[in-house]
């Protein structure tokens, strides 16, 4: 049985490659990848295929096949295909890291469908010249938890690369997953990510930095003719608007990462999407309490630098490394820096319409941002769930007390004993604000609860969820994640049967490895 992929590979054959074909570790130069073959797994078994994606790839009917199995698991290179690792470099944590690249993610092809170009990725398929000390393998926990989040992300409606399958190689990955210096066997795994192009900020930073001008035309030039054809032949004046369009975009992502409190962990520049797409689920998490200066990430533990809500200025500042990378092709600071000030402006006033729209507000208030600012006080007063919050609220009414309000919300709080005193008061307050408030729209409440449970999921992929499916799964066991799967296709509708998954994290959560903070360790 042969896969009917149509393979439309455009990447490996308009842009220049490492002219070295040797899997060493390398410095590579004057090239946007390296070519490179996936590592032969010992035993491999498909754990689970997105059947969502299986049909947007053209592959519907094909999952139980040895074909797919072989080519998913990296055994066997599709026909008439060249997979290849990226050059890319990136910011880390503030600071220029230099070259990155794919170090454990291998690009199988480009597929075509129904008209829309798909990019496959294995990621956990063993070495490449970018994965400088590292096996470029991937572990089982680390592997679900990118299958199911990248699924979940794109039924909340949030811009992502989506998951195709998970598989198991039959090896054994030897991870430290507390940097703690007592490492331990892991099972491997492999999932194949799926993009229109996996291209991140950090592929123009390594061309810029290298000073070569010329790459980074070609590849700036094939990034606005593959993705944003409609900005028209490239030119200086092409480049600055492809620089707007990626900022809009960008914006939009993270925007949808406010919403629903999804916080990403590692925004460094290497794990930007030049499309705007949510991209390399590492040590994520969404809010349990609401919380500004949360971080999923134990590297990130001391500096918070990508707390939650700091991601709209991270976005920024991502923005500002991607211009000084295109800069050596507009040669102008003043027209970067403008679009970079739009940023700052924009963000604001979307963050304000991105709130009200979780608050049921649709008509214009000049106190909005204040009720705003007023309701993050009172929910970092004291631990309140997010999730369970905002859908409870939907079932205020303007009419309604300050005690019915918070007779309503009462399951939010981790603490309900402590919403005694000012915090009470500020509660009741707020309460008092927002009835008001509602007086002033136009729309009735019954049509206001079902917009705010439109954009208010009840369901998201709490860190404790993805660690019992990934408990079980260590045993064998995948009926888990095959209900978490199903579950989160549908993370707005009430779902009667999986309502024990809409309550606050659980106290033996609250500490656990893998339930709250995570490392990068995969």
């Amino acid at each position: 049985m042969t896969l009917p992929l149509n393979i439309q590979d455009s990447f490996t054959k308009e842009l220049p490659a490492d002219p070295i074909y040797e899997n060493s570790r390398r410095q590579v130069h004057n090239a946007c990848f390296s070519f490179v073959r996936p590592k032969r797994p010992s035993n491999p078994s498909l754990i689970h295929a997105s059947p969502e994606m299986l049909e947007a790839v053209g592959l519907k009917g094909f999952a139980d096949s040895k074909e797919f199995l072989e080519v998913f698991s990296g055994a066997k290179v599709l026909p008439n295909s060249n997979p290849y690792a990226m050059c890319y470099g990136g910011h880390q944590f503030g600071h220029w890291a230099g070259q990155l690249g794919d170090g454990r993610a291998i690009n199988l092809a480009e597929v075509e469908y129904n008209g829309t170009k798909w990019a496959l990725q294995l990621k956990g398929a063993g070495e490449t010249p970018y994965s400088r000390s590292a096996d470029g393998l991937a572990v089982l926990r680390s592997s679900i938890r990118e299958y199911l989040c990248s699924e979940a992300m794109f039924h909340l409606g949030v811009p992502t690369t989506r998951a195709l399958s998970l598989v198991l190689t039959g090896d054994r990955v030897l991870r430290d997953i507390l940097y703690n210096g007592n490492p331990a066997y892991e099972k491997g795994a492999i999932v194949c990510r799926v993009a229109p192009s996996f291209v991140r900020f950090g592929n123009f930073e390594i061309l810029a930095a290298q000073k070569d001008v010329a790459t980074l035309k070609a590849l700036v030039d094939y990034t606005i003719n593959h993705h944003y054809p409609h900005l028209g032949t490239p030119s200086k004046g092409t480049y600055l608007k492809f620089f707007k369009e990626v900022a809009v975009q960008s914006m939009h992502m993270v925007m949808h990462w406010q919403r629903v409190g999804f916080v990403h962990g590692v925004m460094n520049t290497d794990n930007m999407s030049v499309l705007g797409l949510t991209i390399d689920y590492g040590p994520y998490g969404w809010l349990e309490g609401y919380d500004h200066e949360w971080t999923p990430n134990t590297t990130d533990s001391a500096n918070r630098r990508y707390r939650y809500g700091a991601q709209p200025q991270m976005v920024l500042w991502n923005l500002l490394q991607l211009a000084n990378a295109l800069y050596p092709l507009i040669e102008e600071a003043v027209h970067l820096q403008e679009i970079l000030e739009e940023y700052q402006e924009e963000v604001s006033i979307a963050y304000v319409d991105m709130m009200k729209s979780k608050l049921g507000l649709s008509e214009s208030d000049a106190n909005d941002p204040i009720l705003i600012a007023d309701l993050e006080k009172a929910l970092q007063s004291t631990e309140t769930d997010m999730t369970l919050f905002f859908r409870y609220l939907s079932k205020f009414r303007p009419n309604d007390s300050v005690s019915d309000g918070l007779n309503l919300v009462q399951e939010a709080f981790y603490t309900p004993d402590a919403v005694q005193g000012t915090i009470k008061t500020n509660w009741e307050a707020w309460f008092s604000g927002y009835a008001k408030r509602l007086q002033k729209e136009t729309i009735g409440s019954d049509e206001r609860l079902q917009a705010m449970n439109a954009i208010n999921p009840k369901y998201v992929l709490r860190n404790y969820m993805a660690q019992l499916a990934i408990d079980a799964a260590e045993q064998g066991d995948y009926k888990v994640l095959e209900e978490l799967f199903n579950l989160l296709k549908n993370p707005y509708g009430e779902q009667p049967a999986h309502e024990k998954w809409f309550a606050k994290r659980p106290e033996w959560a609250r500490n656990k490895v893998g339930c709250s903070m995570l490392s990068c360790s995969s």
